[in-house]
């Protein structure tokens, strides 16, 4: 058993998804306080090879790929015979990999081959200055307290984290050690055959690479239509709280907290969201936190930069049209 970290990144038509980094840039946190602890890139796909670089650039100490052409679509089957021949190989203590929807599909998978447990979803990672376990917390009973969950008795410790909850290092032009792993695939190592790829366009962008955002809670009724005006004329997005997503005036994908996604915007404007722990906790690292409500004494103001006790029906238009005044529109 090494104290390596390893972390499964991902990518889907030779692009990286954000988590990958961010997974990265935490494992290079986590191991500051450990000397000849490295962090250990997993890289699978087919034709992938040029693409190991970067993940030195952005803190791997070492990447090792499974170039295949049995790795050229994700499928359960061929990503877990690959991703656990490596970490038989590697043998970290711990395993990252990002709570998208291949991660979510492949980690449980390795975990139950490696007989190892998994803690799912989580929001925080830190090492136990005492034990040298990880604690990996992540939200319970419907985000009403969060949890955190050790695995002393088994190796690796594994956790899946959401995207957006760690930042990412600035890349680097640096050295590191890139390894060809090569796994024998066979026939029945494809248990499914896919026939046709169709790419659907979604409706709501990603709001977790959004700079500016433009939220909206119960308070603001089922009129998001101020807000996407805000949010145009700002250049950002529109967000939403869970009350708005449960009531069906948002989209799931538009829901930030711990149910939902974490964001780092560099501007938040939160208007009619009461701000419980569980809206907060998804985006109290913004920047610059604008919180506009009724209700004076409204949590959401504990957290904010800027609050303004009022009507956000009435302060979103004027709004609208001091920002088109100051920008010509």
């Amino acid at each position: 058993m090494t104290e390596n970290i390893l972390v499964i990144c991902e990518q889907r038509d030779g692009k990286f998804q954000k988590v990958s980094m961010e997974l990265i840039g935490k494992a290079r946190q986590l191991i500051e306080k450990k000397q000849g602890q490295k962090v250990v890139a997993l890289l699978m796909g087919d034709k992938i090879a040029e693409l190991a670089q970067d993940l030195v650039n952005h803190g791997a100490d070492r990447v090792v790929y499974v170039d295949n052409p049995a790795l050229k679509d994700f499928m359960t089957e061929p990503y877990t015979k690959a991703a656990c021949a490596v970490l038989k190989s590697e043998n970290p203590d711990m395993v990252l990999v990002g709570a998208s929807s291949i991660g979510r599909d492949l980690a449980p998978r390795i975990a139950a081959r490696l007989k190892t447990g998994l803690t799912a979803d989580c929001t925080t990672l830190e090492i136990d200055d005492e034990t040298g376990e990880l604690l990996m917390t992540r939200p319970a009973f419907g985000g009403n307290v969060m949890a955190t969950i050790i695995c002393p008795d088994h190796r690796p410790q594994m956790a899946t984290v959401r995207p957006g909850v760690m930042v990412a290092l600035e890349p680097q032009t640096k050295t590191g050690e890139i390894v060809d792993f090569d796994v024998a695939f066979e026939t029945s190592d494809s248990n499914v055959e896919i026939l046709e790829t169709v790419m659907i366009a979604k409706e709501t962008k990603d709001i977790t690479k959004a700079n500016i955002l433009v939220s909206g809670g119960r308070g603001i009724g089922n009129n998001f239509a101020p807000l996407k005006e805000l949010a145009d004329v700002l250049g950002g997005e529109v967000s939403a709280s869970r009350a708005s997503v449960d009531a069906g005036i948002a989209y799931k994908d538009m829901q930030v907290g711990q149910t939902g996604k974490t964001v780092r915007p560099d501007v938040y404007f939160a208007f009619g969201i009461s701000g419980a722990v569980q809206h907060t906790a998804g985006m109290e690292e913004a920047t610059l936190i604008f919180a506009i409500n009724k209700d004076a004494t409204a949590p959401i103001f504990d957290v904010a930069d800027v609050g303004i006790v009022g009507d956000a029906h009435k302060i979103i238009p004027k709004l609208v049209n001091r920002i088109k005044k100051e920008k010509n529109l």
